[in-house]
Protein backbone atom coordinates (compact mmCIF):
# COMPACT_ATOMS: atom_id res chain seq x y z
CA UNK A 1 0.00 0.00 0.00
CA UNK A 2 1.47 3.55 -1.27
CA UNK A 3 0.61 5.99 1.43
CA UNK A 4 1.47 10.13 0.91
CA UNK A 5 2.97 11.80 4.00
CA UNK A 6 1.25 13.22 6.14
CA UNK A 7 2.31 16.95 5.34
CA UNK A 8 1.24 16.97 1.87
CA UNK A 9 -1.91 19.12 0.83
CA UNK A 10 -3.94 18.30 -2.20
CA UNK A 11 -3.88 20.87 -4.86
CA UNK A 12 -7.97 20.51 -4.80
CA UNK A 13 -8.36 20.96 -1.09
CA UNK A 14 -6.21 24.27 -1.49
CA UNK A 15 -8.47 25.30 -3.93
CA UNK A 16 -11.45 24.84 -1.86
CA UNK A 17 -10.18 26.20 1.34
CA UNK A 18 -9.49 30.09 -0.65
CA UNK A 19 -13.14 28.94 -1.86
CA UNK A 20 -14.68 29.03 1.50
CA UNK A 21 -13.30 32.07 2.16
CA UNK A 22 -15.58 33.92 -0.19
CA UNK A 23 -18.81 34.38 1.83
CA UNK A 24 -20.91 34.29 -1.95
CA UNK A 25 -19.74 30.78 -2.88
CA UNK A 26 -20.38 29.34 0.45
CA UNK A 27 -23.90 30.28 0.04
CA UNK A 28 -24.20 29.33 -3.53
CA UNK A 29 -23.13 25.77 -2.21
CA UNK A 30 -25.95 25.93 0.33
CA UNK A 31 -28.44 26.67 -1.82
CA UNK A 32 -26.98 23.70 -4.45
CA UNK A 33 -27.05 21.82 -1.35
CA UNK A 34 -30.63 22.67 -0.36
CA UNK A 35 -31.96 22.24 -3.78
CA UNK A 36 -30.45 18.67 -4.16
CA UNK A 37 -32.01 17.40 -0.61
CA UNK A 38 -35.27 18.76 -1.70
CA UNK A 39 -35.59 17.20 -5.06
CA UNK A 40 -34.37 14.24 -3.20
CA UNK A 41 -36.92 14.58 -0.66
CA UNK A 42 -39.42 15.26 -3.12
CA UNK A 43 -38.63 11.73 -5.33
CA UNK A 44 -38.57 9.87 -2.27
CA UNK A 45 -42.07 11.14 -1.31
CA UNK A 46 -43.38 10.12 -5.07
CA UNK A 47 -42.09 7.11 -4.69
CA UNK A 48 -43.86 5.90 -1.73
CA UNK A 49 -47.18 7.09 -3.05
CA UNK A 50 -46.84 5.09 -5.99
CA UNK A 51 -48.12 1.81 -5.25
CA UNK A 52 -49.00 -1.09 -7.08
CA UNK A 53 -52.62 -1.65 -8.13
Amino acid sequence: MITKPQNVVSPKILELKEKIKDESYVQGAIQRIALVLSNKLIEVKDNVNERPF
